[in-house]
C-alpha cells in the first residue's frame, strides 16, 4: 500500500469543522491527528526581528548584544522558559531552551508585547519593516 500525505487544516469556521469531521470519520484505524493552536505568522515573525534590529542598534543601558541575544532575554521577560549558558572561551553566554518558533500566535503577541514595553521604557523608536526593506 501507497504511503499517503496527511492534511492540514485550519478550523476558520464551520463548514471547514465539517470537513475535519468527515476526514476523521473516513480515516483508517490507527491514523493519528494533531490538532494544536495556529502558530506565529510570518508577518509577527518579521516583526519581531525588525524590533530587535532595532533594539541592538539602540544598545540601551549600553548593552551590545545580537539580536539572538535580545530575543531570549525577551522570551525570559515574557515568562518562557530561556537559560544562558557561558561560552567556551568563558568571554560570554549564549541562550538555550524554549525557541520562539514553537510559540502559538497568542504566546508570540505576548513576545511582542514585552518588546513594545521595554522599547517604551527605553525610549526606543521602531522603524517600520516596509520602510527598512526599501532602505
Amino acid at each position: 500500500m501507497a504511503k499517503q500525505g496527511g492534511q492540514t487544516i485550519t478550523l476558520a469556521n464551520p463548514s471547514v469543522r465539517a470537513l475535519a469531521h468527515r476526514l476523521i470519520d473516513a480515516a483508517p484505524a490507527g491514523a493519528v491527528v494533531n490538532i494544536k493552536e495556529a502558530a506565529r505568522t510570518s508577518d509577527q515573525n518579521a516583526k519581531l526581528w525588525a524590533m530587535l534590529s532595532d533594539i541592538a542598534r539602540a544598545k540601551p543601558q549600553g548593552r551590545v548584544l545580537t539580536t539572538e541575544v535580545w530575543k531570549a532575554l525577551f522570551m525570559n521577560a515574557a515568562g518562557f522558559t530561556c537559560a544562558f549558558e557561558p561560552t567556551l572561551d568563558g568571554q560570554g553566554v549564549i541562550p538555550l531552551g524554549f525557541k520562539s518558533s514553537r510559540l502559538n500566535k497568542a504566546e508570540f503577541s505576548d513576545l511582542l508585547e514585552a518588546i513594545h514595553c521595554f522599547a517604551a521604557e527605553h525610549g526606543i523608536q521602531f522603524t517600520d519593516p516596509i520602510e527598512r526593506k526599501a532602505a
